[in-house]
């Protein structure tokens, strides 16, 4: 397993009942996880904010504290802006610090490629975790995503991590509409990440579903790398998709060369030392 446990900001209190407690900075929210099957511990405190799910779909907030309508946390030298959305989500997944990382070691033992930093493409790049990752790393990031919020949104979290400067190129476009574009450019990259949603829907309407969009985008992907590539990454969230799909495509899409490996990415949980594990997904991973 994959397991983000760098982070100081950021903790698991507890999860269980089919919610995890979670302690942003100063903040603490309780939200929907399906995977907490098992009972949650005894004696927590009640959290700042509650997502409750509605049975007709979506769901609300209730707060119990006042809360700023966003806060700042770090990870590293990075600083990050949450806040939370109708969605249940917080603009960030912590759990991708643990691919962050791995991102940076390459671009950094790798700061120079034939006289010109390495380019990476980041494909569903929602708030830009990855993206301020990958450009404080020195890496020249192009930045694709079908939400102008997410987009809006990613640029500040650039701009609080001090890398408003850094070569970062940001895209509003449907993925695969881009990366057609780019490959009649003769655009190439040395890395690329994708972080796919299950569905979707791109900035004119274009239906993403992941069983039936995945091969195809990551095929076409491959025309863009680089002969001198570092990584490819897939991250999916995705239930019933299993880390070993993600290295079998990798594998069928780039013939069998390089390194693959896949796994379940997860967080600890801090509960009691149980030493428990939440599972937040799956990457898979190639290096040449």
């Amino acid at each position: 397993m994959y397991l983000a446990d760098s982070w100081h900001d950021y903790e698991i209190i507890d999860a269980g009942d089919g919610e995890k407690l979670e302690r942003w900075g100063g903040v603490t929210l309780l939200r929907p996880d399906p995977q907490a099957v098992w009972p949650m511990g005894a004696g927590n405190k009640k959290p700042d904010a509650h997502y409750i799910r509605s049975s007709s779909g979506g769901g609300h907030w209730e707060y119990n504290s006042r809360l700023e309508e966003s806060w700042t946390i770090k990870w590293k030298e990075l600083t990050f802006l949450v806040r939370p959305t109708g969605f249940k989500h917080t603009g960030l997944f912590p759990e991708q610090a643990v691919n962050w990382a791995w991102m940076q070691d390459i671009i950094r033992a790798n700061p120079v490629i034939n006289g010109e930093k390495p380019r990476v493409l980041n494909l569903f790049a929602y708030t830009g975790g990855a993206t301020c990752a990958l450009a404080s790393a020195g890496a020249e990031v192009v930045h694709v995503d079908a939400a102008k919020g997410m987009v809006a949104w990613a640029k500040d979290n650039l701009a609080k991590s001090g890398l408003a400067e850094k070569p970062v190129r940001f895209i509003v476009d449907d993925v695969m509409k881009f990366v057609l574009r780019e490959q009649r450019r003769c655009r190439s990259y040395h890395g690329i990440l994708m972080d796919p949603p299950s569905y979707g829907r791109g900035p004119n309407g274009e239906m993403w579903k992941i069983e039936e969009g995945l091969y195809p985008l990551l095929k076409e992907c491959v025309k863009l790398l680089n002969e001198n590539a570092l990584f490819f990454l897939i991250n999916s969230y995705t239930t019933g998709l299993a880390p070993t799909v993600l290295a079998n495509a990798l594998k069928v899409a780039l013939d069998g060369k390089g390194r693959f490996e896949a796994g379940e990415v997860g967080l600890p949980i801090t509960r009691n030392g149980e030493r428990l594990v939440l599972p937040c997904g799956a990457s898979g991973r190639w290096t040449k």
